[in-house]
């Protein structure tokens, strides 16, 4: 394991840099202390263009002007011009990655993946790394890994993300039986130009494609067990209700939750308060730049989480829960609200590029032939 003062800052490239989760990842990582983007890579339609001329910047800071005068790369590694970094992160719909993730991985980069074109592959850990950060060992069994050394990592759906976060410590202290979600995703995680407005506005859309069944998935695999044999599910039965909402940015998840073992009001709120398992007590912690110090924040205001309020909690990192109450069917209900483009998309994928540079996975040097270690380092 490596610690932050041991870190080199490491160069690293975007794929689909001029969609909407592309530019969060340039804002995010504009300053970032581990990483450096030096290269740029969209489709056909965009490539040789500078990034200003191609890309249509949406977000409320500057775009970088270093950013804005590089010249975009054609999405293939066999056509990129100068060096190709060898941590790739990549914004791109799940048809299109499924073509070119694995080209950049066979290249020998480890490609961070905000797709959902490969979350439930037998040997891509789905990672989010307060939650399962031992299951970043199954990345060792690529068949790329031995190859060249590149991988691919995943992290999980915008909205699978947030309740993830809220479920883990209340699996940890008591163990879910069954659980009822119900969404109000915000537009922007369907992208630019995302939904019409005529569609939206004074509307909402009870119908999110392919969203239900990535939650009742992804859930399963984020909060079970990874070992030798492979991934084995959250033994949970999960329903969820996806809707589109007139909201920019913020996505709200009413759950009702059944545990298998009894708790009050106190200890849930406990669990959640308590839960920091990259900088909780017994080590030094990871000290990762973009993990919050507290993962889950309980609201205790009668009405709240609020986009509007709530939002940039922990940097837009944090998941808020509040309006924790009983459930006349269940045993307790509450509402939680996280960041879909920063927790929910960018910023988990470099939150599990900085886990992996932590974890000696960025050390090209040794590989193939020295890496060996299983991800199980992340202290307890």
């Amino acid at each position: 394991m490596r610690y932050p003062n041991e870190m080199e800052r490491r160069n690293v490239g975007i794929l689909g840099a001029t969609g909407m989760v592309g530019q969060r990842f340039i804002q995010l990582l504009a300053n970032h202390p581990w990483f450096n983007i030096t290269w740029l890579a969209a489709s056909e339609r965009s490539a040789g263009k500078t990034y200003a001329e191609a890309c249509k910047w949406k977000l409320d800071t500057p775009l970088p002007a270093h950013i804005a005068q590089m010249t975009l790369q054609p999405n293939v590694p066999e056509l990129a011009t100068g060096e190709l970094p060898r941590i790739i992160f990549a914004a791109l719909d799940a048809e299109i990655a499924r073509e070119l993730e694995p080209k950049f991985a066979a290249a020998g980069c480890a490609v961070i993946s905000n797709s959902s074109a490969f979350r439930m592959t037998h040997d891509v850990p789905l990672v989010v790394p307060e939650v399962n950060a031992d299951h970043l060992g199954v990345l060792e069994r690529q068949a790329t890994r031995s190859a060249s050394g590149g991988y691919i990592v995943t992290n999980p759906n915008c909205s699978a993300i947030g309740l993830v976060l809220a479920l883990k410590p209340l699996e940890e202290a008591f163990g879910i039986d069954s659980l009822f979600v119900t969404t109000m995703q915000a537009v922007s995680g369907a992208g630019f130009p995302g939904v019409a407005s005529l569609d939206i506005l004074g509307n909402v859309v009870p119908y999110i494609k392919n969203e239900e069944e990535k939650m009742q998935e992804e859930v399963g695999k984020l909060l079970g067990n990874a070992d030798a044999r492979g991934f084995h599910p959250l033994d949970a039965k999960v329903s969820a209700h996806c809707n589109r909402v007139a909201v920019i940015d913020g996505h709200t998840e009413c759950v009702s939750i059944k545990l298998k073992t009894r708790a009050t009001y106190e200890e849930i709120v406990a669990a959640w308060e308590s839960f920091q398992p990259l900088s909780g007590k017994g080590h030094e912690g990871l000290h990762l730049p973009s993990a919050p110090l507290f993962p889950v924040e309980y609201a205790a205001e009668e009405a709240r989480p609020q986009p509007r309020l709530d939002l940039m909690r922990g940097n837009g990192m944090a998941t808020t829960v509040g309006r924790l109450r009983p459930c006349t069917i269940f045993d307790w209900k509450f509402v939680l609200l996280s960041h879909n483009t920063i927790r929910g998309a960018a910023g988990a994928a470099i939150l599990n590029a900085e886990i992996l540079a932590v974890l000696g996975k960025f050390d090209f040097r040794k590989w193939p032939s020295q890496q060996s270690e299983i991800a199980g380092a992340v202290p307890a």
